[in-house]
């Protein structure tokens, strides 16, 4: 969880929240550094994927800002190896890149990103996107969510985040895994766009509603490449999505 207030304790003294800033550039690198040790962050500075990557595992920081264009192995494929590690998958990703494509920042998202800011930015909306992914977080820790869902073949457990299909396994990002569950949690309720935002998102996410589209489209090629079907889970023309009651029946 990310604060101002800091996360436990290290060396007898409150723990700041850490930032891990992957970034090559050295005056932008100083800049974040110097904006958000003023506002009350440990900031930790990678100049290379392989470093980005060793920091998040030896530090476990509170965020990652990620930048694209880093050397020897770019940001998306940094972005990549920490969603697929249990121990870093959990780690918020803030993209921030030179790049303002519409399918640089769908990319992103696909493969985890919490958040994609483009350059050049200002450091108060930095902050405000930094304090916008520890209030998502916060509100999903607070809410009770079931460890382990059932209906059918398909299983979801989320204590080792992991999915099957008549004990197939499927290998999903944690939107990927977040929207499913939420979906099946709910059998026969349908979703609205904005609620699937919301919940999976966050109320304060700078995301607009055709990312759950394009999360959800996703989320059934995993299942045809891992040569199972998406039990279930159906468009709701004009609404949003469902996950059919009668495919619910263990639950």
């Amino acid at each position: 969880m990310i604060g101002r207030a800091g996360r436990g304790i290290e060396n007898g003294r409150p723990r700041q929240p850490r930032v891990l800033v992957a970034e090559d550039e050295r005056d932008v690198a100083e800049l974040i550094r110097h904006h958000l040790t003023k506002d009350g962050y440990d900031a930790v500075l990678a100049k290379t994927g392989p470093e980005a990557l060793k920091l998040a595992r030896r530090e476990r920081p509170d965020l990652i800002l990620l930048d694209i264009m880093i050397p020897e192995m770019n940001g998306w494929e940094v972005c990549r190896c920490l969603k697929r590690d249990p121990e870093t998958a959990g780690i918020p990703v803030i993209i921030v890149s030179g790049r303002v494509e519409e399918g640089d920042k769908v990319l992103g998202f696909e493969l985890g990103a919490d958040d994609y800011v483009t350059k050049p930015f200002s450091p108060r909306e930095l902050l405000a996107r930094i304090r916008a992914v520890a209030r998502r977080r916060q509100g999903g820790e607070g809410t009770a969510k079931r460890s382990h869902l059932k209906a059918g073949l398909l299983e979801i457990d989320r204590e080792r985040f992991e999915v099957t299909v008549g004990g197939r396994a499927v290998g999903l990002t944690p939107k990927e895994f977040e929207l499913l569950a939420t979906l099946v949690g709910a059998p026969g309720r349908v979703f609205r766009r904005d609620e699937l935002l919301d919940l999976v998102w966050g109320r304060d996410g700078f995301v607009e509603p055709r990312t759950v589209d394009v999360h959800m489209a996703r989320l059934r090629a995993k299942f045809l490449d891992a040569k199972v079907d998406l039990p279930g889970v159906e468009t709701v023309r004009g609404f949003g999505y469902r996950f059919r009651e009668a495919d619910a029946a263990s639950l």
